[in-house]
């Protein structure tokens, strides 16, 4: 027969619970301090001072500022120079989203740890360290590959192909393909990672090899969403597209940046408009797109 609990090990257990409650609410309380306190260093150490833009003076200079910009200009050279801008920032985008989809699908395959050396693909094969630590080697190169394409930003991506190719829309394009192309290879790999394994056992269990489960296991689960990151970066490139023309790469950026030079106030409202038009156009567009792929 067990014997009863006494009346001190039946305290004992909500004193036990207490003290548990006790410690997390200071370990809440401590990282609330901590975020608290780091708010507070941002907030200084980005010399963010809102009274200079809530102040009158600063208001009356932006009031000033947008009715310079009124009337658009929508003079006959001015509106061919947009739609000539419009059609580069366009083209930039796509071309630089469809180098980055070639750059991304040709290392994401030997960045996917369950495709290169571990997971369901490798559980049957015999445990010999040696050949998995030589497939870590090109796994390890290529996420180095990818963090390097996508740490180094657009910007400063097409700073340096302005230098080496000289000005144009060129340069946007190497910009928008490098950096986008390590963005879209982390976003393919985690894909490629969280995979369905069901599949992967039926196809393991009828003797197919890995190829074979790559083609037909794998892919079918990952290339709705493949497609539908790559439609979602090209609307996030088409506003970049328009932004790296201020550093001579093209598209209606370089056409903004000289009519803020010259101070055309009236031609930079036209280029803004033509910018909203063209990043609502494709919005619909990769939506519409989206919805008939997926």
């Amino acid at each position: 027969m067990s014997t009863p609990p006494t009346r001190n090990s039946c305290e004992t257990i909500p004193a036990h619970r207490g003290r548990v409650r006790e410690g997390r609410t200071v370990k809440n309380l401590l990282v609330l301090a901590g975020v608290l306190m780091f708010l507070v260093w941002s907030y200084y150490g980005a010399e963010i001072h809102l009274s200079q833009l809530l102040s009158r003076d600063s208001f009356g200079q932006i009031v000033i500022y947008i009715k310079k910009l009124f009337p658009p200009d929508f003079s006959p050279a001015v509106l061919q120079e947009a739609l000539k801008g419009t059609i580069e920032t366009f083209a930039i985008s796509f071309m630089g989203t469809l180098m980055a989809v070639v750059i991304a699908l040709s290392i994401v395959f030997f960045a996917s740890k369950n495709l290169i050396y571990s997971g369901l693909l490798y559980e049957l094969e015999p445990r010999q360290g040696w050949k998995r630590a030589a497939r870590r080697v090109p796994y390890l190169a290529a996420k180095s590959v990818l963090n390097i394409l996508r740490t180094i930003p657009e910007m400063v991506w097409a700073l340096i192909f302005v230098f080496l190719v000289g000005l144009g829309p060129f340069p946007g394009v190497l910009a928008l393909g490098v950096h986008t192309g390590g963005v879209l290879g982390k976003l393919f790999g985690e894909v490629l990672e969280d995979v369905d394994a069901q599949p992967i056992e039926s196809l393991q269990s009828t003797g197919a090899s890995r190829l074979q489960i790559l083609c037909y296991g794998i892919l079918p689960q990952v290339l709705p969403q493949f497609i539908s990151y790559s439609l979602y970066r090209w609307e996030v490139n088409i506003r970049v597209a328009a932004v790296l023309g201020l550093v001579g790469a093209g598209g209606l950026g370089q056409r903004i940046h000289i009519a803020i030079s010259l101070f055309l106030e009236n031609q930079l409202l036209t280029l803004i408009l033509a910018i909203y038009i063209l990043v609502t156009a494709v919005d619909y567009l990769s939506a519409y797109l989206r919805r008939k792929v997926m």
